[in-house]
């Protein structure tokens, strides 16, 4: 069991060190979040060829294109959610709906009950980034009214969405768990339903134990 144990944990190791630099590299100040993802996509790239050599050089080409065709879904559909965002914002739609919720004495628990019921739909069919400038600009400003922390607010959003990657029928990471496993897609969801009520347990204590978000901030002086 311990050698088991050890031998995983080796194998583990390549990719869990990049979480560390990311993170490390933020934190510290050496590089902004563009930067990041950048660094990430090297780094990956050179464990992917040279350690866990579950991809050859040959293979390069096809990665590449794939990544562009991907790219350019994602930057078609965040050129149209800026367009969406530019509408709302020079209709006054986020200040009319935060006049709405003020008038209609949402408290804090139902509107952060709300942010998620919303969030938990919208990530089943749509990408995170979508998600992001489509409905931030709505939520912010009602969230600020009724005096949550931005902070949280953006920890409960970025929970959400994460869950909507796995989140049946059409949650993103199972179609590419689907397609890394070999298993049907029904199979995938069922093996991911037990860690999806995890998941939404994990939510449920974010979203309302504002501790759980604010004390890295907290501790590190930036809130």
């Amino acid at each position: 069991m311990r050698r088991q144990l050890l031998s995983t944990a080796r194998r583990a190791f390549w990719g869990l060190l990049l979480l560390v630099i990311i993170l490390g590299g933020i934190y510290s100040g050496l590089f902004t979040p563009t930067e990041a993802a950048a660094v990430a996509a090297v780094y990956s790239a050179f464990v992917a060829l040279f350690v866990y050599k579950d991809m050859r050089l040959r293979d390069c080409p096809k990665v590449l294109v794939e990544s562009g065709r991907l790219s350019i879904m994602l930057m078609f559909i965040i050129a149209n959610a800026m367009l969406f965002a530019h509408v709302l914002t020079t209709e006054q739609i986020p200040q009319q709906i935060t006049t709405f919720v003020m008038d209609a004495g949402l408290s804090p628990i139902g509107f952060l009950l709300m942010v998620n019921v919303v969030l938990l739909v919208a990530g089943s069919f749509m990408e995170p980034s979508a998600i992001v400038l489509i409905l931030a600009p709505i939520f912010f400003p009602i969230a600020m009214k009724l005096g949550i922390d931005p902070i949280h607010l953006g920890i409960v959003m970025v929970v959400n969405m994460e869950i909507g990657l796995v989140h049946p029928p059409v949650g993103l990471n199972l179609f590419v768990t689907s397609a890394v496993t070999g298993l049907s897609l029904g199979q995938t969801i069922r093996a991911a339903l037990p860690w999806l009520m995890i998941l939404l347990a994990f939510l449920i204590l974010v979203t309302y134990v504002p501790f759980i978000s604010l004390a890295l901030p907290n501790w590190l002086g930036m809130n």
